[in-house]
């Protein structure tokens, strides 16, 4: 074994050693766990379009190595060089959100992408992660001490978020709103500031299933308004007329705000057999295809319900259902086990962070992330709306296998720092 000894006898360098530096340098949850479900779902796609008259399961994997490349360069770099760059990073993809307003490619009834060569790109999905680093960056330079302070993180959210959801897009647009409150409270916002700041949903969704709830609740959030905020009778008049507005304007904007799909989705989970040929047929169809995979499954690439495309869009949306049949409860189990890891993982990674900027961004990476697993999956058993929200690493699109490892290049590059600081 060749070794270089200084004067003093000191060891200079060690090939061994440095082995075993890259080997502590790999983090091998964050890398094994998206690269493993990457392999399967490669798998699952070709199994979707077998009777298909295309056949492009392979540019899963094509776009997971180009993803793997980025991820790569992004690890052995600070994110804190990202920092001049987010107010840039920020606006082109405002600007591309509004680009695609006006020369957006069109499909499934919603205008969400942009044509650039030939290639489909989501703006959505890059919007999602600028908005995390932007939002971290904001928190970690003005955290919220005073109601006042809350305006800055509304401002960066709000903007893609609305654009996002006229596109129309729900799902994602109910990402914005989960990183929002996510980071918020991982940055030290009051807990009861939280619950104020969700109350206005809760307000609606009572107004519309349980309107006798509201006697209950909005006492409740007076309560909690009068306890926690400055100002109080500011807080109680601002808090009454907030919650007010929500409990009337609810039956119009559930007329007016939404689509009619979009109406059905929210409704028809409860009971799909209402329409079992239009609204409710993904998620029949979805829940018999896991069903009938039982313990083990059918095997990979035979599954006689994916085969014969029961199921739209399942190689996207619904590559959850696929899962089920051709793997069965074990395959599931696997798979949501391992997100569960890669949360941990991440849980860790940001509360090593040597900086609270990188600590938000890790966060906003795990919300996005499991955000995205438990609609998901909630979705395709049945337990929660047709969203259209993919299913991250198993789900096939190009724009949001690139988020995802752009994102997961970020947080290694915080695990790598935080694991050099230790050794020092």
């Amino acid at each position: 074994m060749l070794t270089g000894l200084g004067s003093s006898g000191q060891r200079l360098f060690s090939p061994s050693g440095n082995r075993r530096r890259r080997a502590r340098d790999r983090d091998w949850i964050l890398w094994g766990i998206p690269l493993a479900m990457i392999a399967v779902a490669g798998l699952l796609i070709a199994s979707t379009q077998r009777q298909a008259n295309y056949a492009n399961w392979y540019q899963h994997w094509v776009t997971a190595g180009v993803g793997v490349g980025i991820a790569l360069l992004l690890a052995r770099m600070s994110m804190l060089r990202l920092k001049p760059l987010l107010v840039p990073i920020y606006g082109a993809t405002v600007i591309s959100l509004v680009a695609v307003r006006m020369i957006g490619t069109t499909a499934l009834g919603a205008q969400r992408w942009i044509s650039i060569g030939g290639v489909h790109v989501q703006p959505s999905e890059f919007a999602k992660l600028a908005a995390i680093l932007l939002l971290a960056a904001v928190l970690d330079r003005h955290p919220v001490e005073r109601p006042v302070d809350l305006l800055r993180p509304l401002a960066v959210i709000s903007l893609p978020w609305l654009l996002v959801f006229i596109q129309p897009d729900l799902g994602t647009s109910l990402v914005f709103g989960a990183l929002l409150l996510t980071m918020l409270y991982w940055s030290g916002m009051p807990f009861e500031w939280l619950v104020l700041l969700l109350s206005p949903l809760v307000t609606a969704l009572l107004a519309g299933l349980f309107p006798w709830g509201l006697a209950a609740w909005i006492p409740l959030t007076l309560v909690i308004a009068y306890r926690s905020l400055p100002w109080k009778r500011v807080a109680l008049a601002l808090v009454s007329l907030v919650q007010g507005a929500s409990a009337l304007i609810t039956p119009w904007l559930w007329q007016n705000g939404l689509q009619d799909y979009q109406r059905d989705r929210l409704v028809l989970f409860l009971d799909p057999t209402k329409d079992p040929l239009g609204g409710g047929y993904h998620l029949l169809q979805s829940t018999v295809g896991i069903g009938s995979g039982g313990l083990l499954g059918t095997g990979l690439l035979q599954g006689q319900l994916t085969k014969l495309r029961f199921i739209p869009e399942q190689h996207t949306d619904f590559i959850f259902s696929a899962l089920g049949e051709e793997t069965g409860f074990l395959g599931t189990v696997l798979v949501v086990v391992g997100f569960m890891l890669l949360m941990w993982r991440l849980l860790q990674v940001a509360g090593r962070a040597r900086s609270d900027f990188e600590s938000l961004v890790v966060i906003g990476v795990a919300t996005m992330i499991m955000f995205q697993v438990v609609v998901n999956i909630f979705m395709t058993i049945g337990l929660g709306p047709v969203t259209g929200i993919p299913l991250p690493f198993l789900s096939y699109g190009r724009s949001a296998m690139v988020v995802n490892f752009i994102a997961l290049g970020l947080c290694l590059s915080v695990a790598r720092r935080s694991r050099r600081a230790l050794i020092r």
